[in-house]
Order: C-alpha cells, then sequence, then structure tokens
C-alpha cells in the first residue's frame, strides 16, 4: 500500500464513510493514475479537466456517475492532499433528469411469474414489497424479520440510517416456506451466499441484478428492467393505493421530502384523474371553407 492510498483511506475513515463509498473513491484516484500513468499528487486542474472530459466522451459515463467521481477528485485534493479545489476549475456536471420505467401491477406479477427459479422469485417478491436497495436486500439478516410486529429491520442503509418497512404477510408465507426447503437453516444471513445458499456470506448484490434480470428476459418486459424498477415501483403502486408521501419517504429511507417527490410524476392514477384545461374550453364545431 503506497503513502497516498494509506492517508486516503485515514481520512476517510476518520469521516466514518461507508464501505461502499471508500471502494468507490479508492477506484477512481487508481484509474485517474492509470489514464496518465503519474501519481495522483502530481496531477492539477488541467489533468482533472480532461479525466472528467474522457469519462463522458469515451467511458460514455452518466453525468450522476461524473459526479460521484468528482466528488472523489474532490476528496483526495481537498481531504488528502490538502490542496485548494475550485468548483470553477472542476465544476459537477449538470444531471440529467429522466423518469424511471415504470411497470403496472398486472407486469410486476408478470415479472416474479418469469422468475427461473424458486430463489429468484424470492428475491424479487422481496425487492417488491419491501421497496428495498439491492445491497439492503442482499444484506439482510434472520433476525431483521420481526414476525411480532410485523417489519423487517433495515440497518446501516444508504447514509447508514436504520429504518423498518412492512413484512408483507404472503412475503413472509414464502420466506418461510423458502427457509424450511434449504439443506440448512440460516443462521446470519437471510439470504446466504453459494449454490446451496449455505455459505458464511450473504448473496451479492449481482445475484439481485441477475434475477431480475433474468426474469424481465423470460417475460419479455425489454432490457430496461434492474432491482430499482422494483423499488420504483413499490412506491408509485403505494402513491396510487392512496399511501402519502411522507410515509412513502420513511419506507424508502429517503432524507429529504423532494426525492419522495418523482412518483408525483410517475402515478398513472393521479394521471388519469387530472383533466387537460382544454376539456374545460367551449370551442365552436369548425367549419370547413370551401377547397379545405
Amino acid at each position: 500500500m503506497t503513502q497516498l492510498r494509506k492517508m486516503m483511506l485515514e481520512e476517510l475513515e476518520r469521516r466514518n464513510y461507508s464501505q461502499s463509498t471508500v471502494r468507490a473513491y479508492v477506484r477512481t484516484i487508481r484509474d485517474l493514475a492509470r489514464y496518465f500513468n503519474r501519481p495522483p499528487d502530481q496531477l492539477g486542474p488541467d489533468q482533472l479537466r480532461q479525466y472528467q472530459a474522457y469519462l463522458f466522451r469515451e467511458c460514455k459515463l452518466a453525468a450522476s456517475t461524473v459526479n460521484q467521481r468528482t466528488a472523489a477528485l474532490r476528496f483526495f485534493f481537498v481531504a488528502t492532499l490538502k490542496k485548494a479545489w475550485t468548483i470553477a476549475e472542476t465544476p459537477y456536471p449538470r444531471k440529467t433528469f429522466r423518469l424511471p420505467k415504470i411497470l403496472s401491477v398486472e407486469q410486476v406479477s408478470k415479472l416474479i411469474d418469469a422468475a427461473p427459479t424458486r430463489f429468484y422469485r424470492i428475491v424479487l417478491m422481496a425487492l417488491y414489497a419491501t421497496g428495498l436497495r439491492r445491497a439492503e436486500l442482499a444484506h439482510l439478516k434472520v433476525t431483521d424479520i420481526d414476525r411480532e410486529r410485523m417489519v423487517i429491520h433495515v440497518k446501516g442503509g444508504k447514509g447508514r440510517k436504520d429504518r423498518d418497512v412492512m413484512l408483507s404477510p404472503k412475503l413472509l408465507d414464502e420466506l418461510q416456506s423458502y427457509l424450511g426447503g434449504l439443506r440448512k437453516e440460516p443462521e446470519l444471513w437471510l439470504f446466504p451466499g453459494n449454490r446451496w445458499h449455505t455459505g458464511e456470506m450473504p448473496i451479492t448484490t449481482k445475484v439481485v441484478w441477475s434475477a431480475c434480470r433474468q426474469a424481465a428476459t423470460r417475460a419479455g418486459l425489454g432490457d430496461e428492467i434492474h432491482p430499482h424498477t422494483l423499488r420504483h415501483c413499490f412506491a408509485t403502486h403505494l402513491l396510487e393505493s392512496g399511501a402519502d408521501l411522507r410515509t412513502i419517504q420513511l419506507l424508502l429511507g429517503h432524507r429529504d421530502l423532494e426525492e419522495t417527490t418523482l412518483y408525483l410524476h410517475l402515478s398513472n392514477a393521479r394521471m388519469s384523474a387530472t383533466a387537460s384545461p382544454l376539456d374545460k374550453l367551449k370551442l365552436a364545431a369548425f367549419l370547413a371553407q370551401d377547397g379545405e
């Protein structure tokens, strides 16, 4: 381990950054050094500008991903190297706002029914029933399932925040059936890794991704379906069923209610119930002129 890497890790640890953020930041600085084939502490604003352009032009990364990389660069130069940093020289790219794809209730049923294995079916049901992020789902523990209160405890979610979400009776029945069918009943992780689900480590997020992608392909739902799609469906369908935004915010673990207002744009029920102003106009019938 180089001295620079050691210093950066110490600064990240002092600020109690999550392990996923630590890995992402270290990976960004390593990539920066490889791109220029020079130690990162020898680089300056000109190289950072070139690197940002490279991420867009050649890597084809989204603005949100480049923003994360830019945050890693800023941390390295400001917190680790103690150098000056100006937004003018290394700006954060503007994000493009796109509405996510939402499945209808019937399409969600079709997706779950298309799961190629029983385990994948359980994973998809859990994603839709709880609105969890895939990392949160993968790291659920057996003790997180609270049968008495019918809630699931989500510990150390995004931003290292704990929260509770509802435990669907239908999901609980499926989970009990799944657990009872394993060769060895899990002692720690709700979804243990390896082929027989008896490993000492939980499944990876790639397993959750694969469950969603394979089911989407089999169901003929296209290439745009991923685990986060079911999180969006969870929130949108709750809103359409009458849940208020504050409740949905708490269930999703959003820090700001503004994040949750996205689902107002996605609710088909609200859109359908809102009439266009054109419908209120009293227009005279159009009389065609000669030659028209």
